[in-house]
């Protein structure tokens, strides 16, 4: 039987005292002591990048440590989450995860699931609507859907991607016998505009996201996917109340972190995120975007309404294929 020779036996026991060591410093270490990155999943322009930007300048005060932020899109957001679990789990690298990203893992896009991952807060909730241009001849959802049955496919709809909530939710019209057309844009700008220019004939999107729009008076909703109408639009219609069962896919924002970094450094960040929630300065910014969330969530509450985020999501798809 081969045993390990005596420059292999103190090369094992001097790492196996190394890695000791790192983790006790980790542990002593005081946090945050440097930097933490945000990584902003989607491009400049949209909520995600709106919501890193505005956490980066209300954390800064908290925590008194610079946190910047870096857009890495593609990929539904997978690419920036990539460039997350890559790094080390140490809490000095954040990132947005949001509802789109985990309806594309749902779809099959990449290979990220939400046990890869730790949900620090989240931070914006918001449901979904149908807006179509001012001068749009659809003045209401049954005018479109019935345009939609009588020519299929003619109705094209500007969403975020395929595999995301969005693409769903145009896939259950599809199997109801409303033929819509998805018409993805990768850039928000552009998927904002595209109504506007006669690109396509409607977008799905949360209103916080096209709310210059609104208040220009250049887009108007249409119906509100959720089983409730919104506060903000008492006289849109809900799916629900038209007969349609697709009102529980809401555009969610948090903030995540690797699955192993240590929970006393995700406790911190919690802590932090919820204290600057409670803000006026963050108030007014979620009041202004329409996507204030009335619950705190703790990680692992957090954590679990992603995964049920999820497995919705994969209902839908499974029923939707049958």
């Amino acid at each position: 039987m081969k045993t390990l020779s005596s420059f292999a036996k103190k090369a094992l026991i001097g790492a196996v005292i190394a890695s000791g060591l790192a983790g006790a410093v980790q542990a002593q270490e005081k946090y945050p002591s440097r930097p933490i990155e945000i990584i902003v999943t989607f491009g400049p322009g949209g909520g995600a990048d709106a919501m890193g930007r505005k956490m980066s300048q209300v954390l800064e005060p908290v925590l008194k440590v610079p946190l910047p932020v870096s857009n890495i899109s593609g990929a539904s957001g997978n690419a920036g989450l990539t460039k997350l679990v890559t790094n080390p789990a140490d809490g000095y690298t954040v990132a947005t995860l949001i509802a789109l990203s985990v309806s594309s893992w749902a779809a099959g896009l990449g290979t990220a699931k939400p046990d890869d991952f730790t949900i620090v807060a989240i931070t914006q909730n918001s449901p979904s609507m149908l807006f179509v241009p001012m001068d749009s001849p659809f003045k209401t959802f049954k005018d479109l859907l019935n345009h939609a049955k009588a020519n299929p496919g003619a109705v094209k709809v500007a969403t975020s991607g395929y595999g995301t909530q969005d693409d769903i939710t145009l896939m259950y019209f599809n199997s109801q016998g409303y033929k819509l057309t998805n018409v993805p844009f990768a850039k928000p700008a552009e998927r904002y505009a595209s109504p506007l220019g006669k690109h396509t004939d409607a977008i799905y999107e949360e209103p916080g996201d096209v709310a210059q729009f609104l208040t220009g008076k250049q887009l108007r909703p249409l119906v509100v996917f959720d089983d409730d109408r919104h506060a903000a639009f008492p006289d849109v219609p809900n799916s629900k109340e038209l007969g349609f069962s697709i009102s529980d896919l809401p555009n969610f924002r948090a903030v995540a972190v690797p699955a192993k970094t240590p929970k006393e450094r995700v406790d911190a960040l919690a802590a932090a995120i919820n204290k600057v929630m409670e803000t006026p300065e963050w108030k007014k910014f979620c009041a202004e975007t329409y996507t204030c969330v009335t619950k705190k969530y703790t990680p692992a509450e957090g954590g679990a309404y992603v995964k049920a985020f999820y497995v919705t999501t994969q209902n839908y798809l499974k029923n939707m294929k049958k």
